[in-house]
């Protein structure tokens, strides 16, 4: 189902929902978006923490590495 059309379809539940239960819903949406962000903000902390990772290897060691997962990578596909 195609993103707009999902919005729709929760657009109306909540419109059906009676007055006194939408601070639950909001609740619930709010702190899932929350949870959401921190798990994206999460992951990209993680990968960034690699940034500089070879930052003090040598131009021999380097070459040698990248030799090396370029042939790993074509036996594994091969």
């Amino acid at each position: 189902m195609a993103p707009l059309m999902i919005k729709r379809k929760v657009l109306q539940e909540i419109d059906l929902l009676p007055e006194d239960k939408l601070m639950d819903i909001y609740n619930f949406i709010h702190h899932f978006r929350l949870g959401v962000e921190t798990a994206k903000s999460k992951s990209a902390k993680s990968t960034l923490s690699f940034a500089g990772s070879w930052g003090d290897m040598s131009e021999e060691v380097f070459q040698d590495m990248s030799l090396e997962i370029e042939q790993r990578r074509q036996q594994a596909f091969s």
